[in-house]
Order: structure tokens, then sequence, then C-alpha cells
């Protein structure tokens, strides 16, 4: 029987955690520009997030990592709105709920940090996981919010907290 973990991030995971992420970019076709692919932050992960009000967490199963998410403030916007980022997993974890207890685990460390609304950005063609952020009560948007830099991502969504 395998063993899923769901944790921080570690230093140690910042060279892994990169190429998963751009693995799983690259498999749902996402472009390379004006998206999470090119974001100099996928290969410092830790550093990025161990700042205050910030947490990237990884799901690993039997000591692999298989993907992650995280909970940053929105750059440009009022400081009470985070943006969930950089939430993707391997196709082997995918449809066995861990995106829905990851965005709890998310959801809960941000409404802990003070935040009253939660943002994110995705490509419309991303169904399964348009349909996880709609059942966690994620609304849609008709223009993007901040200034993430992420122009090529086409779809907007909030949540109050």
């Amino acid at each position: 029987m395998s063993t899923l973990i769901l944790r921080p991030v570690k230093p140690e995971d910042n060279k892994l955690l990169a190429k998963v992420l751009r693995d799983v970019l690259i498999e749902m076709g996402v472009p390379k520009v004006g998206t999470a692919y090119e974001d100099e932050s996928l290969d410092r992960m830790y550093e990025t997030y161990d700042k205050e009000r910030c947490a990237y967490f990884v799901v690993e199963e039997d000591g692999r990592l298989l993907g992650g998410a995280g909970i940053a403030p929105l750059t440009g916007e009022k400081p009470t709105i985070c943006e969930l980022q950089k939430m993707y997993f391997l196709s082997e974890v995918r449809g066995r709920g861990i995106g829905y207890q990851m965005m709890q685990k998310c959801l809960e460390f941000a409404k802990n940090n003070e935040y009253t609304h939660c943002y994110l950005e995705t490509m419309p063609y991303m169904e399964s996981a348009r349909k996880l952020y709609r059942k966690v009560e994620f609304e849609p948007l008709a223009a993007p919010m901040g200034d993430t830099g992420h122009y090529s991502c086409k779809e907007w969504m909030l949540k109050t907290l």
C-alpha cells in the first residue's frame, strides 16, 4: 500500500519540482511564454514561497514528488487577495482526489493568513481543473486581476474565503 503525503516544499525539492511542473505544463500543451512555464520561480520554489503569507505544498507518494500547489499574495492587488499558484500534478496522481485535498490545504492556509479572496488563472481546455475549481466555489471572472504576467492564461476565477 502506498503512502501519500502532502507537505510543505523543502529546499532539496527545487530541482525535481521544477522538472515535474514543467513536464506537466508540456503535457497539457500550455504555451511556454506568458504562463508559469517561463517563471524563474519554478527553479527556486522553496525560496519563492519561504516568505510571510506564502506557502507551497507538494504531494509525495512513496518518496516520489508528484506535483504541488501554492498560495501567495496576488501581485498588484489588495493584501487581502491571494492567488492559487502552480497547481499541477503528474498524470499518475490525477483523478484520485489529490487536487481536492491540495486545494483544501491551500485554502485553509489562505484563510489562516487573513486573505478574504483567492484568485486563480487557468486555461479554457483544462476542464478537469476547472471542474474542481467550480466544486470548491470559485466563480468565473470576465477579466484578469492583478499582475501575474501570465497573459496566455485566458480563464480567471475568484473565490470568497
